[in-house]
């Protein structure tokens, strides 16, 4: 993807000292996942379509993944305009994701800097979980994938696991990428059920030992109202790197505020 971009950038007689190294590797690794063709085809659209190439092509091509991702009918690409300044309060976690931007790009693996699995969000309803999750699209310049549980599931033997497998080897395809599973205590309430002949249990047994030895750069962000009614495994200690919560407290005039811990 590299070499692509360096001819095409020569082809096109572009100001190559536009570009950092850096700013060449996030676009290099944003078309992974895509054809030869269709990458070439993405950065010429991007061209055109900003007079020149430079880190806003990136948009161009999410446009050209998008297609890639619509065909599988599982994952649903999500184009989201919010940014960190539309998060209120949640210092904490915004600061978190920030000091882990580009943790994905081969410079930070030169000083052994691991890229970071993933997190789960819990909350009540309204509190800004989905949200963060939009948010994290652009303040890591990556494209946003959502898992709907309920797609997963199918009445053929089999296929639902096959549902699955073909999620995640996309997911991984695009990566790096963000993969956004919503509400996840309700895609797993079946899980130790015995109505479904097992199929639960094996769709979380693929989906957690995935997360467990996955080495792609795909960050799974997970949001539940009730991890209650989670098993107990998803969430062990390297599933996710952090759990965040958020919680009533009363403050000094004894009135309530959300916090997020």
């Amino acid at each position: 993807m590299l070499d692509m971009l360096d001819r095409i950038i020569r082809e096109n007689g572009l100001d190559n000292s536009r570009l950092s190294y850096e700013d060449k590797e996030k676009l290099a690794k944003s078309a992974l996942g895509l054809t030869a063709q269709e990458a070439e085809n993405a950065f010429s659209r991007a061209i055109v379509a900003n007079r020149g190439l430079d880190g806003n092509a990136i948009r161009v091509i999410f446009d050209e993944k998008n297609q890639v991702i619509k065909k599988t009918g599982i994952l649903e690409f999500i184009k989201a305009n919010f940014t960190i300044d539309d998060i209120g309060g949640l210092e904490n976690l915004k600061s978190w994701l920030i000091k882990r931007n580009n943790s994905w790009l081969d410079s930070a693996r030169k000083y052994n800097i691991p890229a970071p699995k993933g997190v789960l969000i819990t909350g009540i309803p309204g509190c800004g979980k989905s949200l963060t999750a939009k948010a994290m699209s652009a303040i890591w310049n990556l494209p946003l994938l959502k898992l709907d549980m309920g797609k997963i599931f199918s009445g053929i033997v089999g296929s639902s696991e096959e549902n699955m497998r073909k999620a995640i080897a996309t997911a991984e395809a695009v990566a790096p990428s963000i993969l956004w599973v919503d509400e996840i205590e309700k895609g797993l309430s079946g899980v130790g059920g015995s109505g479904d002949s097992g199929t639960s249990n094996r769709i979380l047994g693929t989906f957690l030992t995935w997360m467990q030895e996955k080495t792609a750069p795909v960050f799974v962000i997970a949001t539940a109202n009730n991890i209650r009614t989670l098993p107990p495994e998803v969430l062990r200690k390297g599933r996710f790197d952090e759990i965040f919560l958020w919680i009533f407290r009363l403050n000094q005039n004894g009135k309530r505020s959300l916090r997020c811990i």
